[in-house]
């Protein structure tokens, strides 16, 4: 691979490390469209519970089987800010483990009838006493 196809990739990951570990930690505390969606018709406290009303946010339950990153932080850091900044940056170096063995397995490799030099065809065509 050239250099500067290293540098492109290693800048690309320093920025999405950079985004995922900082700026996540200032995204919308809001409902994306589904959620919002989901809780049409739901009276909510201060705390944000749902407290009435009629909507199918009202049969959620807790994920079964929870994890290390759930609700986008890691269990365990009590930091929330901390907390979510590496779950964002765990996430980054996963995807990038993965699809950066993805594409190492299938990248386009040299076949190996291509590697080799056909000796014996450049030793035929040359005249006698000049062969490669």
């Amino acid at each position: 691979m050239k250099k500067r196809s290293w540098g492109f990739i290693v800048g690309g990951l320093l920025v999405a490390l950079l985004l995922a570990g900082v700026v996540s930690n200032f995204a919308s505390a809001h409902p994306d469209g589904l959620d919002s969606s989901l809780r049409e018709g739901c009276t909510f406290d201060a705390e944000d519970n749902i407290t009435g009303g009629s909507c199918p946010a009202q049969q959620e339950k807790e994920h079964e089987v929870g994890g290390p990153l759930a609700d986008y932080g890691i269990a365990g850091v009590d930091n929330e800010f901390l907390s979510t900044g590496l779950s964002g940056v765990l996430g980054v170096l996963l995807t990038f483990a993965v699809a950066g063995g993805a594409f190492w397995l299938v990248r386009r490799r040299p076949a190996a009838a291509e590697d080799a030099e056909p000796a014996t065809a450049d030793r035929a065509d040359a005249p006698a006493g000049q062969a490669g």
